[in-house]
């Protein structure tokens, strides 16, 4: 097990900024994905089905994740096919660790994120930085009264996706441990 802090990611709004109003941010490449996540919520046989996902992912993210002093892990419902998926489009190992979901994840009592207890039991004890599209205050309070390490919790809009500005954040909160 390595010392370095964990790197939880998404990949719906930090990496795939699905909410861009630009069709081609510049950067990004498109790609027709099919996760099995979105698969099992779409017709089978369906137009939509056959076609797959539409999913924006910037080539140079792989390479400016991995030079990050971090441990990457998958944080996102497309489970293992992040590494199957995502990984070869952006230049990711494909054998980076993945967080397993609850069978069937619903509403939180205390309206935190469906991801938020799984990544903290996931995570046990370690500090860690999180970049979602979902997170809320809500989470971040309840990570900071349930999780004695250092955790950074980032907000990535999903229009935007990771920035550099993010990625120096990253950088810098890591350089603090």
């Amino acid at each position: 097990m390595t010392d370095r802090p964990l790197l939880l990611l998404d990949i719906d709004g930090p990496l795939n900024p699905f909410a861009a109003r630009c069709p081609r941010l510049r950067g990004y490449t498109a790609h027709r994905l099919r996760p099995e996540v979105w698969l099992s919520r779409q017709v089978p046989g369906s137009r939509r089905h056959r076609r797959g996902l539409r999913v924006r992912l910037n080539p140079s993210h792989g390479e400016r994740l991995t030079e990050l002093p971090f441990a990457l892990a998958w944080a996102s419902a497309w489970a293992h096919d992040a590494n199957a998926l995502v990984s070869p489009r952006i230049g990711l190992p494909g054998d980076l660790p993945v967080v397993e979901w609850p069978a069937a994840p619903g509403a939180d009592p205390d309206g935190l994120c469906w991801k938020t207890r799984t990544l903290l039991d996931w995570a046990a004890g370690r500090p860690f930085a999180w970049v979602d599209d979902m997170i809320t205050s809500r989470d971040a309070a309840h990570v900071a009264e349930h999780h004695d390490a250092p955790a950074l919790l980032m907000r990535i809009s999903p229009r935007w996706g990771l920035r550099d500005e993010d990625f120096a954040e990253l950088r810098s909160w890591a350089g603090t441990l």
